[in-house]
This record gives C-alpha cells, sequence and structure tokens, in this order.
C-alpha cells in the first residue's frame, strides 16, 4: 500500500478569495460610515427645504407641518405622500428679498413588480416666503407634499 501524496490546495484561489473576502469588508465600511449629509443653515431657503423633506421622508409630519405657513398648516387636509424611498438633491436655489424657489431633483424607488424595483427622477420646485429673518414653504413638489389646501 502506498501513501497517496496529500492534495496540494491552490494558492490562487485562496488569494482570489481574499482579495473578493477583504473588498467585502472595504465596501461595508464604505457604506455604512458615509454618515449623513451636511446640515444646510436653517435660516436659509435651501436649510428649511431640507429639514422639511428629511422629516417628510421619515414620516414625521408634525415636524414638517413647522416649516409651512400658517395659511397652510392651519387649514390643513393631510395627505399621505405614500412614497418614503426617495432621495432630495438640491439643485438651484433663486433667492429675491421675501420669496425664493428652491430647486431639487427627486429620486423615487419603488419595490416589487413582476421585473424588481423600478426607479425614476424628477425635477420640483418649493416655493418659499420670508418670516422674521428666516423661510417657510408655501407650496412643495407632491412627491413631499403632505398638506393641501382646505378647499371651502
Amino acid at each position: 500500500m502506498t501513501d497517496a501524496p496529500a492534495p496540494q490546495r491552490d494558492r490562487t484561489l485562496i488569494v482570489i478569495l481574499c482579495v473578493i473576502g477583504a473588498l467585502v469588508v472595504i465596501a461595508l465600511i464604505v457604506v455604512f460610515t458615509r454618515g449623513a449629509p451636511a446640515q444646510l443653515d436653517a435660516s436659509s431657503p435651501e436649510g428649511v427645504v431640507q429639514r422639511y423633506a428629511t422629516a417628510v421622508i421619515d414620516g414625521d409630519e408634525d415636524a414638517a407641518m413647522e416649516y409651512l405657513v400658517p395659511e397652510l398648516a392651519d387649514s390643513c387636509e393631510r395627505v399621505d405622500p405614500g412614497v418614503r424611498d426617495l432621495r432630495v438633491t438640491l439643485d438651484s436655489t433663486a433667492e429675491r428679498e421675501d420669496t425664493a424657489d428652491v430647486r431639487v431633483l427627486i429620486s423615487i424607488s419603488y419595490d416589487g413588480g413582476l421585473f424588481g424595483s423600478s426607479d425614476y427622477e424628477e425635477e420640483g420646485t418649493f416655493d418659499l416666503v420670508a418670516d422674521d429673518g428666516g423661510w417657510l414653504i408655501e407650496s412643495a413638489p407632491w412627491p413631499l407634499t403632505i398638506c393641501m389646501p382646505a378647499v371651502s
């Protein structure tokens, strides 16, 4: 009876698996440590839109209502935007003495369906008015609208 030599491990395969494992670990570290976007100045039109959009996406409608003009907030008919998986990116701001327009790009993702998830982007504009050194939202793009004016 002869002793069969022990099978040698393929070192190339081990090296490839180690490299793939290291890339997965690096990718996970990047994903979990990239943090939230920087907070913009709360007294700027962009900062108000950022805080409002964050509140709407988080489902905190009471916090979002604080950024609306009183006429809209007081006579509000609540609307559920129904979309929570979205991302808002600042495009541009046109600021005047007592009004401002903040243009954003809204990326919306829907799960499910026969062919998997569906994504699309649309532009939207927030209309703001000056209020005691700050800004309040007069209207928001539909995916971020939580309050419709009451119909008389």
